[in-house]
């Protein structure tokens, strides 16, 4: 069930957070903020799904944004409202297209990291949303080992 928010005597859905669920050569991109969130340092490239933006318009922005390279959305993977920071996120899958993944918002971003399987489970201290969980399991590198 999605909350609603009042605004100026009608209802209207909160735009909540698209997350860029990132792969490219069988790793996931994660970013650093600079503020950590409930424990929450590493995390998908995210922002605010706009006014009039669809959750994958957000996500391709965002990373732009964030990191400097364009990504094409493939699939809305799920959405939740995070266990952690109390915010809706929209998850949506995305092929790296063209760009370094570097990082452009110095503001809030420290760090940018390709991760495989492993160093994914490392790194986010929260249990991932199912579908987020399958998508990754299907197309990120486990370790050799």
């Amino acid at each position: 069930m999605t909350s609603k928010l009042w605004s100026a005597g009608r209802v209207t859905e909160p735009s909540g957070i698209a997350a860029a669920v990132i792969v490219s050569q069988a790793r996931v991109l994660l970013v650093r903020r600079r503020v950590v969130e409930a424990q929450l340092a590493w995390q998908f490239p995210s922002g605010a799904i706009e006014p009039g933006e669809s959750a994958e318009e957000a996500a391709v922005r965002e990373t732009y944004e964030e990191v400097g390279i364009h990504v094409l959305a493939t699939a809305v993977l799920g959405e939740r409202v995070h266990p952690g920071t109390g915010r809706r996120l929209v998850y949506v899958a995305c092929d790296s297209a063209v760009g370094t993944a570097r990082v452009v918002d110095v503001v809030e971003l420290a760090e940018v990291r390709w991760c495989d399987h492993s160093e994914l489970a490392e790194l986010v201290p929260f249990p991932l949303h199912p579908a987020v969980r399958d998508h990754l399991d299907a197309v990120v590198a486990r370790p050799l080992g």
